[in-house]
């Protein structure tokens, strides 16, 4: 078994080592054809239908995951309930955001974005490491929504992807390095999956639309594949319990 300190330096060094990566390039602006997404097909007079309804699947993983939430009896209840807020708000913001795709419209899709990977973060570090993390909850949050403010003020996205990714790449380290309090982590991990296959389908926007015989974009594909893997940490949420090894402890 690893010593402590080795993987609590691997968890800092990942953190630090992806903020050199970003921050040693020159600076990121926004590239306008990120907004030229393949289907823009109108129907009922809602323009990109497909990319804006789809974004449905994350009010209903939203709804469901808040409801858990605010069952829960932990420390972490309030991480929780803002993770799942953040879910709910993606939906309005992203519809928003592809009805008329721009700049402007894009940081109200990425603001509750970067509060729900910033909660999730909190979690993550709570379940696994010390309930005292929850108190870093309010600063967390100003740090996602100023990652996104960062970008409107500068036009440089450099803090904004440190952010994510910074969190997405430690985000494994603490599930194989660290003991959950609770059981089903698992569950985790196939969100984690889901995120990557959702990832790749944004790229593969265009090919996705030709391989599917113009059904769906690979955009669209996106806002499904993570609700999808939202859909596993709810359910997570609604079957686990104290793991055997801490019952025996008080928190």
């Amino acid at each position: 078994m690893a010593k402590p300190w080795i993987k609590y330096a691997l968890l800092i060094g990942t953190a630090f080592a992806t903020f050199v990566f970003f921050f040693t390039k020159p600076a990121m602006p926004q590239e306008l054809s990120y907004h030229l997404f393949v289907d823009q097909r109108m129907f009922w007079n809602i323009p990109n239908t497909l990319d804006v309804l789809s974004n449905l699947a994350f009010l209903i993983v939203g709804i469901l995951g808040l409801r858990e939430s605010c069952k829960i009896n932990s420390p972490v209840k309030n991480s929780w309930i803002a993770f799942f807020v953040s879910i709910l708000l993606v939906a309005p913001g992203s519809a928003f955001y592809h009805w008329a795709p721009n700049n402007y419209t894009l940081i109200w899709d990425r603001l509750p974005m970067s509060t729900g990977f910033m909660a999730l973060y909190v979690i993550m570090l709570a379940e696994h490491i010390s309930f005292k993390f929850t108190k870093l909850l309010p600063w967390a949050l100003l740090m996602g929504l100023v990652s996104v403010l960062v970008w409107v003020a500068t036009d440089d996205l450099r803090f904004y992807f440190w952010v994510q990714f910074s969190s997405f790449l430690t985000v494994p380290i603490i599930l194989l390095a660290f003991t959950s309090r609770y059981t089903h982590k698992g569950w985790f991990g196939v969100t984690l999956l889901f995120y990557g296959l959702a990832k790749w389908t944004e790229v593969k926007d265009k090919e996705v639309f030709i391989w599917t015989h113009e059904l769906m974009s690979g955009h669209t594909l996106k806002h499904i594949l993570a609700a999808i893997g939202l859909m596993g940490v709810w359910w997570m949420l609604k079957v686990r319990s104290e793991a055997a090894s801490v019952r025996t402890h008080s928190v």
